[in-house]
């Protein structure tokens, strides 16, 4: 098994969840960071969801990391804080800020095939 780490960024993320990342196929992800950055001049809020590709079990709901997270202007956050979220094959981490273009996003994984 090979661990890979990996970083994606995501510019001007709209008022409605975007797709950051999504798991490759037959590959484990670990989200070591997720940093939120205000790119507006006003504050703003973002969220942060994880949307899983099991239908069934107990993983199968889709789930906030975060919610209404507010963003002074110029400012950035760090949603993981030291945790350590696993992923499976087909989920999605998504971002939305509650005005267009109102933040971007970096996120760090490792990704395990």
């Amino acid at each position: 098994m090979a661990n890979t780490f990996k970083l994606k960024t995501k510019a001007a993320i709209d008022a409605s969840l975007v797709t950051v990342y999504t798991v490759p196929s037959s590959t484990t992800t670990v989200i070591i960071g997720l940093t939120i950055s205000n790119v507006k001049g006003a504050a703003v809020t973002a969220d942060a969801q994880l949307v899983t590709a099991s239908s069934s079990g107990e993983n199968a709901d889709d789930v906030y990391i975060a919610k209404d997270i507010p963003l002074p202007t110029g400012s950035s956050v760090e949603i993981m804080a030291g945790n350590k979220i696993v992923m499976e094959t087909g989920d999605i981490i998504k971002v939305k800020a509650s005005v267009v273009d109102g933040v971007d996003a970096l996120l760090s994984v490792m990704e395990i095939t």
